[in-house]
C-alpha cells in the first residue's frame, strides 16, 4: 500500500526533505497562498518524471536538479 501524501505548508520543509519524500514514492501536497487564497500544489515522481501540478499548470521536470530549482524558485521550500 502506498504511503499517504505528505501535507505541508509552503516553507515548512527544505527542498532536500521534499525531494527525499518524492524519491521515496510519496506525493507532497504543498499549501501555498496565491493572491490571498490558499491553494494546493501537488508534487509527485513516477520514477522517470517529476511533476509539479499547480492550480493553473502541470509542470514536468526530467531531473532532480530541475525539480529542486522549481521547488526553491516557487517558494515551496524553506531556505536550507
Amino acid at each position: 500500500m502506498p504511503e499517504p501524501p505528505l501535507t505541508v505548508d509552503a516553507g515548512e520543509l527544505t527542498a532536500d526533505e521534499i525531494v527525499s519524500a518524492l524519491n521515496e514514492g510519496r506525493r507532497v501536497l504543498v499549501t501555498v497562498n496565491m493572491m490571498g487564497t490558499d491553494r494546493t500544489v501537488t508534487l509527485r515522481y513516477d520514477g522517470t518524471t517529476y511533476y509539479c501540478d499547480t492550480p493553473t499548470r502541470l509542470l514536468k521536470h526530467e531531473t532532480e536538479p530541475e525539480i529542486r530549482t522549481c521547488i526553491r524558485d516557487m517558494g515551496y521550500a524553506r531556505d536550507e
